[in-house]
C-alpha cells in the first residue's frame, strides 16, 4: 500500500470520505483546510485520511476511511498508524480523533492503536447533522474524543 498526499488539483475521493462522514459540505470544508492523504493499491485508491491542525502541537484525524472490500484485513489499523506517522512528520506531538458513540468497531480500533479516551461532546451529531445517524442499532448522538501522544 502506497500512501501519498493528495495533489492540489486532484479530485477528492469523496465517495470514500462520505463513508466516514455523511455530510459532503463538512467533508469539503475540512479537506480544504487540511492535509488529505490517500492509500493506493495497484493504482486504485483504497483508503484515505485527513489531518487538520487544531493548534501548533495537535492535529486531528478528521476523517479516515477504508474501501469496504479492503476491510477485515488489518488495513484499517495500518492506515491509523500511517496517519500517526504523517502527523509526526508534520511536526505534531499529539493526535486527536473523534468518533460516534455508536461506532463500536472504530472505538476498539483506535484504542488498540494506542489512543486514550479524552472527552465526550454530548449531542454533537444532533447539533451538526440534519438527518439522524444510526449504527449498530444505536443512534449516533455523542462525539467520543480520543488522543495519542508521543
Amino acid at each position: 500500500m502506497n500512501i501519498r498526499k493528495l495533489g492540489m488539483y486532484e479530485e477528492l475521493p469523496i465517495g470514500l470520505l462520505l463513508e466516514a462522514d455523511p455530510s459532503e459540505q463538512l467533508v469539503r470544508d475540512y479537506c480544504t483546510g487540511g492535509h488529505c492523504f490517500i492509500a493506493e493499491w495497484q493504482e486504485t485508491v483504497v483508503g484515505v485520511f485527513v489531518l487538520t491542525a487544531l493548534d501548533s502541537e495537535t492535529v486531528e484525524i478528521k476523517n479516515i476511511a477504508l474501501a469496504e472490500r479492503e476491510r477485515g484485513k488489518g488495513l484499517g489499523k495500518r492506515l491509523v498508524f500511517l496517519a500517526l506517522e504523517e502527523a509526526k512528520k508534520l511536526g505534531f506531538s499529539a493526535v486527536e480523533i473523534g468518533t460516534g458513540n455508536s461506532s463500536l468497531a472504530q472505538l476498539a480500533l483506535y484504542q488498540k492503536c494506542g489512543f486514550r479516551m479524552k472527552s465526550i461532546d454530548r449531542d454533537f451529531f444532533i447539533r451538526h447533522y440534519e438527518e439522524p445517524i444510526f449504527e449498530n442499532g444505536l443512534q449516533c448522538r455523542d462525539m467520543v474524543r480520543l488522543d495519542y501522544r508521543w
